[in-house]
């Protein structure tokens, strides 16, 4: 499996969780029947507005549906850009993404 580092992790306006890849596109994130979209626009991958699942079941969503669609792997580093992320979530996330290691 091809690995990928995540330029930005975030929450937006909408408060939707969004991961930016550094190189890939992935136009066809959809097949996946994840309910992942890609932003063309923004070169992110977005989920719709947190319903009964959290923001980090469905950071572990993005990252399944990527795997599981594209044969990448997206993997966090020390450059990952975290924008309007509360602190609490930003660590259970990096706790999750260090438990896959």
């Amino acid at each position: 499996m091809q690995e990928e580092v995540i330029e930005e992790v975030g929450i937006d306006e909408a408060e939707r969780l969004y991961l930016r890849p550094t190189l890939t596109s992935f136009d066809y994130i959809y097949r996946a029947g994840m309910e992942v979209s890609w932003d063309q626009a923004g070169k992110r991958l977005f989920i719709p507005k947190p319903r009964q699942w959290t923001h980090l079941e469905w950071f572990r969503q993005i990252i399944a549906a990527v795997a599981g669609e594209y044969r990448v792997a997206l993997e966090l580093s020390p450059s990952t850009i975290w924008s309007n992320m509360p602190e609490e979530l930003r660590t259970e996330i990096e706790a999750a993404a260090l438990k896959k290691t």
